[in-house]
């Protein structure tokens, strides 16, 4: 009980912030989410690996779609503590909720490029993990009701942090068989010269519980908070939706250098 109570106090002081924005007289969209994501990491070497990911994100927790995500990209471990990543990603996302993030209520295209580091450290027996995240994103836009397609993908910047604090329930740190908690709140800021009235873009927060089964797989579940701005004000108002739901991960890790270092052994043994 004493460490969960550690656990409680450290995450209400990470996740304090995201309160900040959930208190306004301003228009507002409430809708109920379920998020159910898949993440495999493809270590190729000691420094080099390939991360890949798919996020299925639902409205109604699951019955109507709200955005689909696939993002890929490549690994560099500096060491341990530093991680660095770019890639690509594609998103899709759907007229859901009373007041669609698109003016004219269709569903629109996002590419995505993207560049992260993410510093780890750890304190007692909690696990901290820093993520700084820039990306270019070229948004789908319909030039007018007349078009069928997006015919215009002007670019954005968007600029994103994430804490994220994991803990243990048993023993002093994750390892094989371990069941945890972790919590995180993520802030995106967007910038230049196509941004509107978003500067503050979003907020997320979670809380889950997680089982590390060993090193090849792990799974976490819980409560999921977003809170989006609008880009675009309705009657002079700023308009923010409100999600809270349900986040399921499935984190899958492949080494394929000991597939490698197999074959070298058999053809010596040959």
């Amino acid at each position: 009980m004493t460490r969960i109570f550690y656990f409680i106090i450290t995450a209400s002081i990470v996740l304090f912030s995201h309160r900040a924005y959930s208190q306004n007289n301003r228009l507002s969209d409430r809708n109920t989410i379920g998020w159910y994501n898949y993440f495999g990491t493809f270590k190729l070497s000691e420094k080099f690996g390939v991360h890949t990911e798919y996020q299925w994100r639902r409205n109604d927790m699951i019955e109507e779609w709200q955005q689909g995500l696939l993002r890929v990209g490549v690994n560099y471990h500096l060491n341990q503590r530093v991680l660095f990543r770019a890639g690509y990603a594609w998103i899709e996302t759907y007229p859901y909720g009373d007041i669609p993030l698109n003016g004219l209520g269709r569903d629109f295209t996002e590419h995505r490029l993207f560049q992260m580091v993410q510093l780890s450290h750890k304190e007692t027996i909690v696990d901290f993990s820093h993520r700084f995240m820039l990306e270019q994103r070229f948004v789908g836009r319909y030039s007018s009701a007349e078009v069928n397609s997006e015919d215009e993908f002007p670019l954005l910047h968007r600029m994103r942090y994430m804490i994220r604090l994991q803990m243990p329930l048993k023993g002093k740190q994750i390892q094989d068989k371990t069941p945890y908690l972790a919590a995180y709140n993520e802030l995106f800021v967007g910038f230049g010269k196509n941004v509107n009235a978003n500067v503050f873009d979003q907020n997320r927060t979670g809380l889950l519980f997680g089982y590390h089964f060993n090193k090849n797989l792990r799974i976490e579940a819980g409560y999921f908070k977003q809170i989006v701005q609008y880009g675009r004000s309705i009657n002079n108002q700023n308009v923010f939706q409100y999600n809270n739901g349900f986040i399921l991960n499935t984190n899958f890790n492949f080494d394929l250098t000991k597939s490698d270092k197999t074959k070298n052994v058999s053809i010596k043994n040959n």
